[in-house]
């Protein structure tokens, strides 16, 4: 286990030991395309391009759209995350110690799955702004034409992820705010959300950021996909000739860019 354990004895801290303001799980998988139960090393995405109606003759056959199909093949890495429990440690604290270690391991696989979907969108091509100007509502509006001369549709299944110091840019909009424009119900997701533009905006943190460059992004669900082989597996086991607990949690997954028509990066410097 970690060697600063006895910064935790009762004798130096208070009984309850929280997790510093750790993310709690993934705040993107729900947000993208997912297959889970996946079942090798790798799997398929189905990326299906656009049909075109046509008229037919009276008794005549109907015409076929030839409907185009690329897959996209996302590949699955297994991720682990563990720690050790001494025996006559947990003698000196007042915490389910054992508890605290799997609940960090699993949090830290959520995080880890959020870090492989934003990975995917970093493969995107299609971009608006620069690195010289902050976020701005501009940029939105940029974004947001460029998904409708795509033709990505408007189904609320478009979100919105942006870094923290851009959430509090999107705070100064009265349309952002203002119950006039959203209404007044909150989203119950668990995390910071809105709703706005038929677009769910989320607040996280991992975003890509070099220097002052960082990268936005707004996208349909359907233009990324995540593959789950092993949803986060948490194992605890006695080992006596180290007289501890091991705390093992261990998953296996996997994001890929599926159509890169459904995503804008929107790039801004960071203030």
């Amino acid at each position: 286990m970690s060697v600063s354990i006895d910064q935790v004895f009762v004798k130096q801290f208070e009984a309850d030991v929280h997790l510093a303001y750790q993310q709690m799980g993934t705040k993107l998988r729900a947000s993208v395309r997912n297959k889970s139960g996946v079942v090798g090393a790798s799997t398929t995405f189905q990326k299906v391009g656009k049909g075109i109606a046509s008229t037919k003759s009276r008794h005549g056959i109907v015409p076929v759209m030839n409907l185009n199909h690329e897959p996209v093949e996302c590949t699955l890495v297994d991720y682990y995350a563990g720690d050790w429990v001494d025996a006559l440690d947990e003698l000196k604290t007042n915490v389910d110690e054992r508890r605290v270690v799997a609940a960090a391991g699993a949090y830290a696989l959520g995080r880890k799955t959020d870090e492989l979907i934003i990975g995917a969108m970093g493969n995107a091509t299609t971009n608006v702004g620069n690195y010289t100007s902050a976020f701005s509502k501009t940029m939105i509006l940029d974004a947001i034409e460029t998904l409708n001369a795509k033709d990505v549709p408007d189904d609320g299944r478009r979100f919105a992820v942006v870094g923290v110091k851009q959430w509090n840019t999107l705070l100064t909009l009265d349309e952002f705010v203002s119950a006039d424009y959203v209404g007044d119900t909150p989203l119950t997701t668990g995390f910071e959300s809105k709703k706005w533009l038929g677009i769910t905006w989320l607040l996280y943190n991992g975003l890509p950021l070099s220097g002052t460059n960082r990268d936005c992004f707004i996208y349909h669900a359907s233009s990324v996909g995540h593959a789950c082989g092993q949803e986060v597996k948490t194992d605890i086991s006695w080992h006596g000739e180290r007289a501890a607990h091991f705390i093992s949690n261990s998953m296996s997954q996997g994001a890929v860019l599926i159509d890169n028509d459904g995503i804008v990066r929107i790039k801004c410097k960071e203030q």
